[in-house]
């Protein structure tokens, strides 16, 4: 398999292919805001960076740590710390991955368990790490008589690997929640938790006994985006969900939280390439 230098490009190939792809970035590649795809990513730092934000938690990123990001979640990188940004990222469509998993064994689980305790990052242990990159380098290396049984079968292995590390973490509730500003943490609950009700910045600054530019600050310099593009984001990974389980595209952007039909319509075809008649077209096929 070859492999990549762009993120972009291993999200495009992974959902065109129906397959997965894999991309080793050394330097930051144009910041996207918050934003959804259709395909699931695996992030693996090896050189640390600031912030992640996935839905509603917010990560420090450290050496090792691997990130793991569904077709639903809204997420952002926010500006790195230093120059060099080593990180691995695999993009997989969400076909591919039902296509080898079996009845014993789910392997979309660790994308979509939201058990108590669930947290998109896993912080591996060193032989974990050795481990993980002993998978990538195998699959990237493959070529000649096989190459596509060794790429399928080592992807496989690799991933029931990641399942085991999450279903142990979550048995012993090890681990790591996001860490961020206590309010700006209270802020995304109720966000979060209000989501399909119209909010506005002056709402939450009355909400939560603070002025309307405070609360701006506070959220934008913890988070690393605003409160609108944060709240436009989260409605369309919602929206996105409720099409994919046959939801009609006017409840779904009730259910969602638009007031308004056409901005929904507008939103959502500039965040996802596609309007929401056809993306959920594409999804009850």
């Amino acid at each position: 398999m070859k492999e990549l230098n762009s993120c972009k490009e291993a999200m495009q190939n992974s959902i065109e292919n129906k397959y997965f792809s894999i991309a080793h970035l050394y330097k930051d590649e144009k910041a996207m805001e918050m934003h959804i795809h259709d395909c699931y990513e695996v992030y693996f730092s090896i050189s640390g960076g600031k912030q992640f934000l996935i839905d509603n938690k917010a990560y420090n990123i450290e050496p090792g740590d691997l990130f793991l990001i569904n077709q639903y979640d809204s997420h952002y990188l926010s500006q790195i710390d230093k120059e060099l940004h080593e990180r691995i990222v695999i993009m997989i469509h969400p076909d591919f991955m039902k296509q080898i998993s079996s009845d014993e064994t789910d392997l979309d689980y660790c994308f979509h368990s939201k058990e108590n305790g669930f947290c998109h990052k896993l912080s591996l242990t060193q032989e974990q790490q050795n481990r993980f990159l002993y998978f990538i380098n195998k699959i990237i290396s493959s070529n000649g008589f096989g190459h596509d049984l060794i790429e399928k079968a080592t992807f496989t292995e690799l991933f029931v690997m990641i399942n085991s590390i999450v279903k142990d973490s979550l048995a012993g509730e090890s681990s790591k929640t996001g860490t961020y500003n206590d309010q700006v943490d209270s802020i995304l609950s109720y966000i979060n938790k209000n989501i399909q009700s119209p909010i506005s910045i002056s709402l939450l600054a009355k909400e939560f006994y603070i002025s309307e530019s405070y609360i701006c600050r506070i959220f934008k310099a913890t988070t690393g985006t605003t409160i609108n593009k944060y709240m436009t984001a989260r409605r369309i990974s919602i929206a996105k969900s409720l099409l994919a389980e046959g939801y009609g595209v006017g409840e779904a952007c009730e259910k969602c939280g638009f007031t308004d039909y056409s901005n929904f319509l507008k939103a959502f075809t500039k965040s996802v390439g596609i309007s929401p008649k056809k993306y959920s077209q594409n999804c009850n096929k």
